[in-house]
């Protein structure tokens, strides 16, 4: 075989599989893209991170809770946005793949353009649940209403954001369950560890005490708890002892309130419901019981009259329906 005929045969093998080069071409292109984008996004989210860590001289971002708020909402924005976009990057490239694919395979494109727009038309009519879950995703993150790690309640499930999807929410509650939420469904969203946070004590305390006395000790042993070393950087401000809440023979309940920084409120109320213990258990101040029976001897006597009453009738019917 000459020289000549060598060449021949090399462009007629590569027009014979010049397809399958151009698709393999394609699809390790994609895979390429893919590899890139999702380098991309995560290179600046980790640079928005970072730039966030510097700027509050904290090396974990847990630690961004002594920070202020605005600062740890930028990184789970920033986090959760970045979980978006790589999602709808993939997407996108995917389809785009697919389209590639189908033309050098010798489909005509513009016709299957055409069509898969009618067929999407007549889909979104039947899919409106699903375009409805991803606007609303989609808004939500945009809105700052939830991001990867706030503790929310979404009305059909609460607790930890795990991951904000396209579609889907992930949620997962006190015990562990992993919930997955539509975006679609989410009529309401309420943040418990967004800005700041309070924590409500409702306090009974003996009907005979003195109110000013009580409130005074609850009132100065919050403020010390709220600048000790390990939650005077976490409450935001000075604690308020906002009076009585309610009556009853037996306590008066007075309301205790501390703002603290976001998702500090339960370990806060937890630290505080113990130092309040021990103070009022110096000062000998004894939490009355709220729950207790008390049972009427007219009403109790009327009733045991009505079950013997009962009684004697259900004998009387028996022997009645024993005689022959």
């Amino acid at each position: 075989m000459d020289l000549g005929e060598l060449w021949s045969w090399l462009v007629e093998a590569v027009a014979t599989y010049a397809t399958f080069f151009r698709i393999i071409g394609v699809i390790a292109a994609g895979f390429i893209a893919r590899i890139v984008i999702r380098i991309a996004i995560k290179r600046v989210v980790n640079q928005v991170v970072t730039g966030v860590k510097k700027a509050h001289n904290v090396d974990d971002t847990r630690e961004l809770t002594s920070s202020p708020v605005e600062a740890l909402r930028a990184v789970q924005r920033t986090r959760t946005l970045g979980s978006v976009f790589n999602n709808t990057a993939t997407w996108i490239i995917v389809s785009v793949v697919i389209i590639l694919v189908l033309s050098e395979l010798g489909f005509s494109v513009t016709a299957l353009v055409a069509s898969a727009g009618i067929i999407g038309a007549a889909l979104g009519f039947g899919a409106q649940s699903i375009v409805k879950d991803v606007l609303n995703g989609l808004f939500m993150v945009f809105e700052d209403q939830l991001g990867v790690g706030d503790v929310v309640d979404l009305g059909v499930a609460s607790g930890v954001v795990e991951r904000v999807g396209i579609r889907v929410t992930e949620i997962r509650d006190v015990s562990g369950t992993l919930w997955y939420v539509r975006n679609g469904e989410i009529l309401r969203v309420g943040n418990q560890t967004q800005d700041w946070s309070r924590v409500i004590m409702d306090l009974p305390v003996p009907y005979q005490s003195n109110i000013d006395e009580i409130q005074h000790l609850l009132l100065e042993t919050a403020k010390a708890f709220a600048h000790s070393p390990a939650w005077r950087r976490k409450v935001i401000e000075e604690p308020e002892v906002w009076g009585v809440q309610s009556l009853s023979a037996e306590a008066i309940t007075l309301r205790l309130v501390v703002k603290v920084r976001a998702g500090e409120q339960w370990d806060a109320q937890r630290a505080l419901y113990r130092v309040l213990k021990d103070a009022l258990d110096k000062r000998e101040v004894d939490i009355p019981a709220l729950n207790r029976m008390v049972v009427d001897n007219m009403d109790a006597n009327r009733y045991g009259q009505r079950r013997v009453s009962d009684e004697a009738k259900t004998k009387n019917t028996d022997v009645k329906d024993s005689s022959p």
